[in-house]
């Protein structure tokens, strides 16, 4: 699943008309780099959630992938993260699938990462995130890491722990859905219930993981 329902505001006026997943480094949209990354590895089903300009998305999907089997999910209301993979399980089904954030501009350098991050899968229960070092992480980020990582299993990043940030691919037990009744909710409610419960587990990625999450990252990545 790609998540590329969210607004854009941090691209300022380039989502004006336009939804950011469709914003393009090396005159191909982000969207696109999604797609044909993640098939690339084997990926033959795709679902795609929408809100902001969905039609957008659906005459870019219409165009580039009719052959493919890719599926929209659109959401009247905007449900958050979480949500929104909540809304879209009856698409994704009863095993373990992975999603991906549509502002990360994954690179061929980064599928041996990702081929061992995802090397059985089916076998997670809960959910698994693929993390990256400060070194490792680029474009947007915050000041502070996301999370640290013990023995295997997540824990919230404290200050003066080594910086740890979430790259915006993870593996999704879909049962996990589960423990939460709300049907708007961000995933990071989701995550700090299983680590809670030392459920939540991590892999560090060794490659360059690129987050195109506002209009400097887009300048400065935009002919990569």
């Amino acid at each position: 699943m790609i998540l590329a329902a969210g607004y854009g505001k941090r691209m300022e006026n380039l989502t004006d008309s336009k939804p950011k997943p469709l914003l393009e480094i090396n005159n191909k949209e982000l969207l696109r780099h999604n797609i044909d990354f993640f098939m690339d590895l084997g990926c033959k089903d795709i679902v795609i959630n929408t809100h902001y300009l969905h039609k957008q998305i659906k005459h870019f999907v219409e165009k580039y992938y009719s052959n493919s089997k890719i599926k929209l999910t659109h959401e009247s209301t905007l449900l958050n993260t979480g949500g929104g993979i909540k809304n879209a399980l009856s698409l994704l089904g009863d095993n373990n699938f992975l999603v991906t954030n549509a502002d990360i501009l994954w690179k061929k350098e980064n599928k041996k990462d990702v081929l061992n991050f995802i090397k059985k899968y089916q076998e997670i229960q809960t959910c698994k995130l693929l993390l990256a070092k400060d070194i490792n992480f680029k474009g947007l980020k915050k000041s502070m890491g996301d999370f640290k990582l013990q023995n295997g299993l997540v824990q919230r990043w404290k200050k003066n722990d080594p910086h740890l940030y979430y790259t915006g691919l993870q593996i999704i037990n879909p049962h996990i859905f589960k423990l939460i009744d709300d049907q708007c909710f961000s995933l990071n409610v989701l995550w700090d219930l299983l680590i809670a419960n030392k459920n939540l587990e991590a892999y560090v990625s060794n490659s360059t993981i690129i987050h195109i999450g506002d209009i400097n990252a887009l300048n400065q990545f935009k002919n990569e």
